[in-house]
Order: structure tokens, then sequence, then C-alpha cells
């Protein structure tokens, strides 16, 4: 992938979930971000909070789509759509679910790599990883990712 773009530390959920509002503004229709990490990191948490601020409500109800497997907001100016492919048996399913349709939105994608290789290649990516008491997330992308988090949003 490319350069690390971003790096912060992450105390708590609360920690996560405002990395994903201060990043919503960054994002706009056609980008897919890649949320990484194990089990409990805070790819959803974070997803939360990017949701939360592009829908300009805080108590929204975002809830996983680990069995659902994707989730849309229908938002302005364009939707969201939150993919957890996490229980996918095989790449291709994820057209399945609606992804050449998601591409001209905003897709938030967990579980990326059981996907291999079907994901775009100017997607961004967000990993998150444990690190002491805490985590540490670090955004990767394409040097339009580095374009998009230096305007005002």
């Amino acid at each position: 992938m490319s350069h690390v773009l971003l790096e912060v530390e992450l105390r708590d959920e609360a920690a996560t979930e405002h990395l994903g509002a201060r990043l919503a503004p960054c994002l706009a229709a056609g980008d897919i971000l890649c949320l990484k990490g194990d089990l409990g990191a805070g790819k959803t948490a974070f997803a939360r909070g990017l949701i939360r601020e592009l829908a300009r409500d805080p108590g929204l109800t975002v809830p996983s789509p680990t069995f659902t497997l994707v989730q849309t907001y229908e938002l302005d100016p364009c939707p969201v759509w939150h993919f957890d492919l996490y229980r996918l048996e095989a790449p291709e399913e994820i057209w399945e679910l609606g992804f050449e349709e998601a591409l001209g939105d905003i897709c938030l994608i967990e579980w990326p790599e059981r996907a291999e290789g079907l994901i775009p290649e100017e997607a961004g990516e967000l990993e998150i990883c444990y690190e002491g008491e805490g985590r540490k997330a670090r955004l990767r992308g394409p040097e339009a990712w580095r374009e998009k988090l230096t305007h005002d949003g």
C-alpha cells in the first residue's frame, strides 16, 4: 500500500468514534475506506463515529453489520455503505452484497482482506492495532488521500 498519512493513539472507544467523526468530512462519493484490525479493535466504533458525523445525528443507531454483512445509510450528499466481510465464504460474494452499486457512494469495509483483490487500489486503509493500554490507528492510502486530509471539512 502507500505511506502512513495519519497516525493517532486511541485511549478508548470514545476516542475511536471521535477519529471517525474527524475524518468524516474528508470523504466524498466514490471513496472507499478499508477498516483493518483484530476482532474488537474498534473498526465498528470508528465507522459509527464517521456515519453519525455524516448524518449529523450523534444518536443515530449504527449497528455492526456482522450478521447483515452490509448496512446502508441514505445520507446527504450520498449514501454510505458499511460492509463487514468477515463471514464471506468466497471473495466473489461481495458482488451479491451490492458492492458494484456501492462504488459510486462512500464505502466503509471491515475485513477487506476477505475480498482478495476485488477492492479498487485507490481505496484508503485505516488499521487499528492494539498497542500498550490502548490502540493505535494508522491511515494509509494513495496520494489522493493525502489531499483529502489537507482539505478543510
